[in-house]
């Protein structure tokens, strides 16, 4: 089997971190400190500054199949060659095979979208939208602190479903299985059943202070 021929598969440095899993859109800073990243690290700046970042999987400390490639936007290089770095997810991509593991992993790994959709996205965005929200305001209630929706929430359906999963905490399998998902339409259903179950919790959280006050 041939892939060179194909613009969507392509040889990528990859960065397996334990229980993180990079969205496309959002940032990641890493402090690179291994000697094998290290090496990596220089590898990239002298080519297109680009490498793929995998969530190992914490039950078997293997790392998953699916990831999003990272740009590095800015570096600073500390003492002993260790550097602070400041990246961007790309495209996600699956991981076909691996070329080499030492010193540090390459993979073959073909490029990943959602697939079109003729299905409007807009009611299902704008309930995603509404329950983070309601999450928000329950939240500030319950610990009494003021708390901000940030302003740079995505509007868009696919860029929306991303910057959801990828402000889930806690939920690393989780955050995976929505890094997986190739329909925008099931992957913001997801996140309708995780932020209701959520503002329902909240809600019986924040009904019970309010009664014991």
């Amino acid at each position: 089997m041939v892939f060179s021929e194909s613009i969507s598969v392509r040889e990528l440095p990859l960065f397996p971190l334990p229980e993180l899993v990079l969205f496309p859109g959002r940032h990641l800073p890493l402090h690179i400190f291994e000697f094998r990243y290290r090496i990596m690290m220089n590898t990239i700046l002298q080519s297109d500054r680009r490498f793929g970042v995998l969530m190992l999987d914490p039950s078997t400390g293997k790392p998953a199949q699916f990831g999003c490639c990272a740009e590095i936007l800015h570096y600073q290089r500390l003492p002993d060659d260790r550097m602070k770095i400041l990246t961007l997810g790309q495209q996600r991509f699956r991981v076909i095979r691996y070329v080499r593991e030492k010193p540090y992993r390459v993979g073959l790994v073909e490029w990943v979208e959602d697939k079109p959709t003729d299905q409007d996205l807009t009611p299902l965005a704008t309930d995603v939208d509404r329950l983070l929200r309601d999450v928000v305001r329950l939240s500030a209630k319950l610990t009494s602190q003021d708390i901000d929706i940030p302003d740079n929430i995505p509007n868009l359906p696919t860029e929306l479903s991303y910057w959801v999963a990828s402000n889930l905490y806690g939920v690393a399998l989780e955050q995976q299985s929505l890094l997986e998902m190739e329909d925008t339409g099931e992957r913001l259903e997801r996140e309708v059943e995780i932020l209701t179950s959520t503002r329902n919790h909240l809600a019986a959280r924040t009904a019970l202070k309010d009664v014991l006050e």
